[in-house]
């Protein structure tokens, strides 16, 4: 058999050596391809990971050749050098992208498991530790300017030149606009390829909070951790933040744990402020709706009974000013002047459509989220430094939504009527900080393809929030039920797993900035692992997410341990307890009148 394989290999040998030469590559450097002098000492420290071959198939790939299965990675940056006459050469950096087995010992060696690899390799004359080749596709990101960014160089490189393995100190400076500490960043986690912490992966907060952003992962990925990791990185001291989070769940309550905590206080008594607000607390005020919330809140109406309340709601705010408060009875007044009509003889009637109205109306004044004079302005729910976490678990998906839209739309007149100083010191709108907003669930609030009261709001929001220092964060399990044009808005993406094949389609048209190359890698990920990109980094990366400071509040319930905790000896008691009978009290014994108990 011994003598097959050797026969089949001797066949093959003359291209296998011709090959295996161009992985000496490592040893033998060619003429012009010798990294510059100022680079020495990194390449010294930076093992040659292969060979340029040539082009990709497109303008910004390149292809290179290896024999190190351990160093070349989908994702890992690599790099190689371009000359400048009288200049310090270009590093441009890239990305691989596509890697393929192209040579490799005889298969037959690999199917006797009796037979080892290595022993014939020898016997037939393969004395290289690696016989493997490997072919590998590199997209281009470019070199790096630190006022401009990463550029396109327009210069593939020539055949034979050396490509590097980009080193951790290099990463660290190019990759993130901002390094650890400093104000304005946030430092979500490291980068996945390298050991854990040795590249830090800081976002940008002023882009990341202005131009927006969205979380996008399936279930049990980790995106609820990772909006916790997120909020904590805007309450450190170097940023202190004014964040508001909707919360359908209940899950961010554990951020109570912020106060007091001594990663985050500072000497000069900075301490993050963290107001959970219970579904209990949630109250806005009546005369802040407008007609479209009304609509969504009260059930099902006939044309003519929309066109009344229309018609009323617009002459009350009118007859109001537009600025005094009103309730549900004013509104049920005008409706009731509005809704006349003339008969043949010139006679003035009541319609038929008041009385129905009332009745629905009187529905919502019963509301326990809907007040004549209770309500959360923006300066209840945003300061410098705090979070504020509006709890909504309890509350109707109709109801949250014009909660959502009534508190968005005013946040956005308070930031763009103090920006324009049209607001004094005195008025609940007075907002002379930027702020920012995080919707947990946020298909909910914006879906694809139906009506929604929020929708609107949060598009005009996004796409004008920037100016005026309003930024939204959304979170979803469902990026396919998002609504494109929201999705589109969002400038810095963060996706973790999904295996949905409609939300994976949904990602390659609305989250361009990632790449193909990435997005291929959604199913592999585990718990932590996410992509990030858009402008709050210089280039996507693959990152795992830090360990919280706070606990989590989102944990996968322990269904097997709570069942076997249920039938435990004291709790079986404390059971036996709550159900037993109430003894009854036995009736004194009488006689004569006198008890001879």
């Amino acid at each position: 058999m011994v003598e097959k394989v050797v026969a089949r290999s001797s066949q093959n040998g003359a291209a296998q050596r011709e090959l295996f030469a161009v992985a000496r590559t490592e040893a033998e450097p060619k003429t012009g391809s010798i990294p510059p002098a100022s680079l020495a000492t990194e390449a010294a420290e930076q093992q040659v990971i292969g060979t340029v071959k040539g082009p990709g198939e497109n303008a910004s790939q390149y292809v290179f050749i290896t024999s190190n299965n351990r160093l070349v990675k989908i994702g890992e940056f690599v790099y190689y050098c371009v000359p400048q006459p009288g200049q310090e050469p270009l590093e441009i950096l890239g990305k691989i992208s596509a890697l393929k087995l192209i040579e490799h010992l005889p298969d037959r060696i690999f199917a006797d498991t009796t037979i080892s690899p290595e022993a014939i390799a020898a016997l037939i004359g393969f004395h290289y530790s690696n016989p493997e080749i490997y072919e590998v596709v590199v997209d281009v990101i470019g070199y790096f300017s630190p006022s401009l960014g990463f550029m396109n160089p327009r210069k593939s490189p020539d055949p034979g030149a050396k490509v590097y393995l980009c080193s951790d100190l290099t990463l660290r400076q190019i990759l993130c606009k901002k390094q650890s500490g400093e104000v304005g960043s946030a430092t979500i986690g490291s980068i996945l390829l390298r050991e854990s912490g040795a590249v830090p992966v800081v976002l940008d907060v002023k882009e990341l909070v202005s131009t927006h952003m969205a979380i996008l992962a399936g279930t049990g990925s980790g995106k609820s951790y990772t909006a916790g990791v997120l909020i904590e990185e805007l309450l450190r001291p170097y940023n202190r933040a004014a964040v508001l989070i909707f919360d359908p769940h209940g899950e961010y309550g554990t951020l109570t744990e912020l106060r007091g905590h001594p990663a985050f206080a500072t000497d000069d008594g900075y301490a993050p402020l963290v107001k959970v607000l219970a579904p209990s607390e949630v109250k806005i005020r009546i005369s802040s709706l407008d007609y479209y919330d009304l609509l969504t809140l009260l059930p099902p109406m006939s044309d003519r009974q929309q066109s009344i309340l229309s018609k009323a709601h617009a002459q009350l705010i009118k007859s109001r000013g537009g600025s005094k408060r009103w309730d549900i009875q004013d509104l049920i007044g005008m409706i009731f002047d509005v809704d006349r009509s003339v008969d043949d003889e010139g006679n003035e009637k009541p319609g038929s459509s008041a009385p129905a109205l009332e009745w629905k109306l009187e529905k919502l004044a019963r509301s326990s989220y809907f007040h004549v004079q209770e309500h959360l302005a923006p300066k209840d729910l945003f300061q410098p430094g705090q979070v504020t976490v509006l709890q909504m678990n309890e509350i109707s998906q109709e109801e949250q939504q014009v909660i959502c839209a009534a508190i968005l739309r005013q946040t956005n007149h308070a930031r763009m009527n103090t920006h324009k100083g049209n607001l004094e010191e005195s008025d609940e709108n007075f907002l002379p900080y930027p702020v920012f907003v995080l919707l947990e669930e946020a298909h909910r609030f914006a879906p694809a393809g139906e009506p929604s009261r929020c929708k609107q709001v949060l598009r005009t929001i996004l796409s004008e929030g920037r100016k005026f220092g309003l930024g939204v964060g959304l979170i979803t399990q469902r990026p396919g039920k998002l609504d494109s044009d929201v999705l589109s808005q969002c400038m810095s993406q963060f996706i973790m797993r999904i295996v949905n094949p409609v939300d994976q389609d949904s990602l390659k048209y609305g989250v361009e900035a990632a790449g193909r190359d990435l997005l291929k890698e959604l199913p592999a990920l585990t718990k932590g692992q996410v992509i990030i990109s858009g402008l709050c980094v210089n280039t996507p990366v693959l990152c795992k997410v830090r360990q919280r400071a706070t606990k989590h509040g989102g944990e996968t319930l322990n269904a097997p341990g709570m069942w076997l905790e249920y039938f435990q000896g004291h709790n079986k008691q404390e059971r036996e307890a709550r159900t037993a009978p109430v003894a009854k009290r036995e009736r004194p014994r009488v006689v004569g009148g006198l008890s001879i108990d």
